[in-house]
């Protein structure tokens, strides 16, 4: 193990983490064609419908019933984030937002004191496979943020920047800054709330594609802070010198130069890093507290509230097929892309 190697693990699911990121997972479904209603056009004969997690036939329809997806559920006392790589995410909350996001965009929610959201996974393609990709990640919030109204914040496609570098053999690098900067390049502002809204805190989301044979150095940032690098598609690459075949994760020194190259197939990795919050972290299912008290009060208030129920049809809310991306936020705001 290099200096710059903390230790080197192979990839579960979900990805394991480290604070203040409590929670990654990356989805990647071939789905079929679509039917009439979006989900799957053929048979959902053996699947175990309303908790499908088997790859069975290259895809999954996770909890969703006719269309895949998570129908709605509840959270409270963090954030996720929601990469699009490749596919369509439908968005709506018991606040009234909605929206439809897809390849490249990011939904960026914080659920603060208690929001019920659905995301499910329409297959518009009617006369094509529907193929899909995307990661979940749950940033925690710190006790004095657990509290702040819940809302959620699009970083389109369009905004995010990319950074291409190209090594001295002519091989190029990719890397897109979902949080955080690299050089001179910034990320869209996360939501106000957030523990990356703070620069101090050097919170970074990237994703990051090296073109076989490349190499880039990953810069150092401040010391202490939790860096994991996740290599999910590939075959194998060299850190530091050091080899990691697909499906590892590393956890390295956040203020080393990290030398990066990718072995002789395209690497797909997928960076995480940030202050740690430092404080108790007590989780059940979809709430995220610092005490068992706290977890208590969260499924007293929601089986009493509701966190304000559900103002829309169907828990596995979908748009018209036709229908764009756009998001709707609770105070009436819509952005049309």
């Amino acid at each position: 193990m290099t200096s710059s190697i903390k230790q080197i693990t192979p990839l579960g699911f979900p990805w394991e983490t480290q604070d203040p990121f409590i929670f990654c997972v990356h989805h990647r479904d071939e789905y079929p064609k679509g039917n009439d209603v979006m989900g799957p056009d053929t048979s959902l004969a053996g699947r175990n419908i309303g908790q499908d997690f088997v790859i069975k036939d290259g895809w999954r329809m996770y909890h969703g019933t006719h269309v895949p997806g998570f129908p709605y559920h509840p959270h409270r006392g963090f954030e996720t984030v929601t990469i699009a790589k490749e596919g369509v995410v439908d968005h709506t909350d018991s606040l009234g937002g909605a929206g439809r996001f897809s390849t490249g965009d990011v939904q960026w929610m914080t659920a603060g004191k208690g929001i019920l959201h659905s995301e499910m996974f329409p297959l518009l393609n009617k006369d094509k496979g529907n193929p899909f990709e995307i990661f979940q990640i749950w940033i925690n919030l710190p006790r004095a943020s657990k509290f702040v109204e819940p809302h959620f914040k699009m970083l389109w496609n369009e905004t995010i920047p990319v950074l291409t570098e190209t090594d001295t053999a002519g091989k190029s690098a990719e890397i897109r800054i979902v949080a955080g900067k690299i050089h001179q390049k910034q990320a869209p502002a996360p939501t106000p709330d957030s523990w990356a809204a703070s620069p101090e805190n050097e919170v970074s989301i990237l994703t990051i594609k090296l073109e076989a044979g490349a190499t880039w150095v990953l810069p150092k940032a401040a010391a202490q802070l939790n860096r994991n690098l996740y290599f999910y598609k590939g075959d194998r690459m060299q850190i530091d010198g050091q080899t990691m075949s697909v499906n590892h994760a590393a956890r390295l020194q956040s203020d080393q130069d990290i030398s990066l190259k990718a072995g002789e197939q395209d690497c797909f990795l997928l960076l995480l890093q940030g202050k740690p919050i430092n404080e108790p972290v007590v989780q059940y299912g979809p709430f995220v507290m610092n005490t068992e008290s706290e977890i208590q009060e969260a499924f007293q208030e929601y089986r009493r509230t509701q966190f304000g129920g559900w103002p829309w049809p169907n828990q596995e809310q979908t748009h018209d097929r036709e229908k764009g991306r756009f998001a709707l936020h609770a105070d009436g705001r819509e952005e049309v892309l």
